[in-house]
């Protein structure tokens, strides 16, 4: 973890008070995400219950919420401590790819899943999978991969 000086300590405008360093956690996101991906596969400290067709998901409030403004305010709306919303009208396995969206930041789907997928992600906001601000589902800010199922032939 290299330390980096404040160049305001650096240059002397801040001489009365004592220096001032920057400590920085190498990839503290790719570790942040695999933590959660791990309490999520783990179901370690787990506060809220996502239902639908007759299957649960138990997953973190605030993944849910950092994610996702419909979440993050149907949440805090209803402060419970352990929540279960019910989701009608989304497949499980939809349900499933978005959550395990917003816990990883990426996800393979079939093409045949992608339209249903998004329907899903529009109507619980979810960031990064759809456009928030919009009325119609999108991949804003999303990139589109084709994983080939198969290797072709050279």
């Amino acid at each position: 973890m290299p330390a980096e000086e404040d160049p305001a300590a650096m240059d002397g405008r801040d001489s009365g008070s004592p220096q001032q360093f920057c400590l920085r956690w190498n990839n503290y996101q790719n570790n942040l995400t695999s933590c959660f991906d791990q309490l999520l596969q783990s179901q370690s400290f787990v506060d809220v219950t996502l239902a639908c067709e007759g299957q649960s998901l138990k997953a973190h409030k605030v993944v849910l919420s950092a994610c996702s403004p419909y979440f993050q305010s149907l949440l805090m709306e209803n402060p419970c401590r352990h929540p279960i919303i019910i989701i009608r009208d989304v497949k499980y396995c939809d349900l499933k790819a978005a959550v395990d969206f917003m816990y990883r930041g990426e996800i393979n789907v079939s093409q045949e899943q992608i339209a249903a997928l998004l329907k899903v992600a529009d109507t619980l906001k979810i960031r990064g999978l759809t456009d928030v601000s919009g009325e119609h589902a999108s991949l804003a800010g999303t990139q589109l991969y084709h994983k080939r199922s198969t290797p072709t032939p050279q």
